[in-house]
């Protein structure tokens, strides 16, 4: 999809849910593997910071608008039809089509005990989804003879649909990484299987419209997210501002 637009160094689709959802069918029709990224204010300003991680994103196959400062920024851009995709609502969404049709889908990331709660999750949910795959890799860095088996238990499962949650942005390099060697499309998902499986809770709707799900989640794991909040959300919102504050006075002249 070549409408992208580029908010600081990030490029972003500015899709909708049934887009998104359309484009992924269309691909688990095509023999080349394919990987999409679900941006947020953090994966933004690693781009910023980052050149390297900055082609991992912008080198994805579709980038879509997770976050709502990130519409906010779209429309800002002239995109004013533009609407978020949010990770906890497109999955659902995509495993029940998933279900329906008949789709694989496999699942990377997580511990063993995360796994079996997704699996149980699921047999509730849709019972009669196709799980080809579901591996928890080791918290460390991979030896080439591990890296090669999860590869060809992927591969020899004929997953169709890869769901990658391992965060951000370990889960982007990883499918950067692997988009050569696997053949299915791959999301990176980060907490948004954690909501499916209600191990996290997640903000109230009014919450979510207000762009205020930051706040939501640093309330419930502060220790481990108040460092990057304050820093890439405030850094975020001070180059915006004064990103449309100098195109307003270009305007006005």
């Amino acid at each position: 999809m070549d409408n992208r637009q580029l908010i600081l160094s990030m490029k972003v689709n500015p899709v909708s849910y049934e887009e998104t959802i359309n484009q992924i069918l269309k691909w688990t029709g095509e023999p080349q593997s394919r990987y999409i990224c679900l941006s947020n204010v953090h994966m933004c300003m690693e781009t910023f910071e980052s050149l390297a991680f900055r082609d991992v994103v912008n080198e994805a196959d579709l980038v879509v608008p997770d976050g709502r400062p990130i519409v906010w920024a779209l429309q800002l851009l002239g995109i004013k039809n533009a609407t978020q995709v949010r990770g906890p609502d497109l999955v659902p969404k995509l495993l029940k089509i998933a279900e329906q049709q008949g789709l694989s889908v496999g699942f990377y990331g997580g511990t063993p005990q995360a796994l079996e709660k997704l699996k149980k999750c699921l047999d509730h949910k849709f019972p009669k989804i196709k799980v080809t795959c579901a591996i928890p890799p080791p918290f460390r860095a991979l030896t080439p003879a591990e890296d090669r088996a999860f590869i060809d238990e992927i591969n020899r499962s004929a997953t169709q649909i890869l769901f990658v949650f391992l965060g951000c942005p370990k889960q982007e390099q990883w499918m950067a990484a692997h988009r050569d060697k696997l053949s299915c499309v791959m999301l990176g998902v980060g907490a948004a299987l954690n909501f499916f499986t209600s191990h996290q809770k997640q903000a109230p709707p009014v919450m979510q419209k207000l762009g205020l799900e930051w706040l939501h989640r640093l309330y419930h794991e502060p220790r481990r997210l108040w460092k990057r909040y304050f820093k890439y959300n405030t850094l975020f919102l001070f180059i915006i501002f004064f990103t449309s504050l100098k195109k307003i006075t270009k305007i006005e002249r």
